[in-house]
């Protein structure tokens, strides 16, 4: 009987306890808060309509063009001469087929083959590599006067294309530039010298320019002495 009592009194303490228990509600199906949802999709929507507007701007030309640094052959190039940098740009304009700036892989192709030293796909693809700083798969004309250089200070691979190319190219990169000198002094020496080449060769050009304009004015003039002698 004891053990009967104290069943029911258990049982009776335990409905108690279940009953002044809170009962929670399921909280699967609660909707999120509303300015959340908003606050997303309008964010949403402007960073759309940003990126609309700015490929129309570029579509109708009215973009904002990001500064470009202007590249001077002549004054980062100080170890060739103006001749020297006049041909390599002249063989640069000649292979790029495209005509937009750069030599692309197909058109390095071309070159080699032209030159006498066609490269597999893979060495083609490491003749850039070994220049290309901007990492864009092509050449500028930049690094393509890179080629040159480092050709002229015997960093090339006597094996490589990229040598192949420079001494293929008939262009003479052989200079005794600051490069070459042994001490302090004899770099300033080569230093001013080589200014005064680069001034002389610009007024080399200047003259050439101004015995071209004398030739074509002397044969206009005989021309017309010409004309006059036939009409009178």
């Amino acid at each position: 009987m004891a053990s009967e009592e104290l069943a029911k009194k258990l049982q009776s303490r335990r409905t108690a306890t279940q009953e002044a228990e809170p009962r929670s509600e399921p909280r699967c199906c609660e909707p999120g808060p509303p300015e959340a949802d908003a606050s997303s999709s309008s964010s949403s929507s402007a960073e759309l309509s940003a990126v609309l507007t700015r490929r129309q701007d570029i579509n109708d030309g009215n973009a904002a063009s990001r500064p470009t640094r202007v590249f001077n052959p002549y004054t980062e190039f100080k170890e060739f001469s103006r001749k020297q940098i006049k041909d390599m740009e002249a063989m640069f304009k000649r292979y790029d087929t495209g005509r937009d700036g750069f030599i692309d892989l197909m058109e390095l192709k071309l070159m080699m083959e032209k030159l006498g030293a066609p490269q597999t796909h893979l060495g083609l693809k490491n003749m850039i590599k070994e220049v290309d700083e901007d990492f864009d798969g092509k050449l500028s004309y930049r690094e393509f006067l890179l080629i040159f250089r480092r050709a002229a200070a015997g960093e090339l691979q006597e094996e490589s294309g990229l040598m192949a190319l420079a001494r293929l190219s008939e262009i003479n990169v052989s200079t005794e530039g600051v490069m070459g000198a042994k001490d302090f002094f004899e770099a300033k020496v080569q230093a001013l010298s080589q200014g005064s080449k680069f001034e002389a060769e610009i007024q080399e050009e200047k003259e050439e320019r101004k015995r071209q304009e004398v030739d074509k004015k002397q044969r206009q003039a005989a021309f017309k002495q010409l004309q006059s002698a036939f009409c009178s």
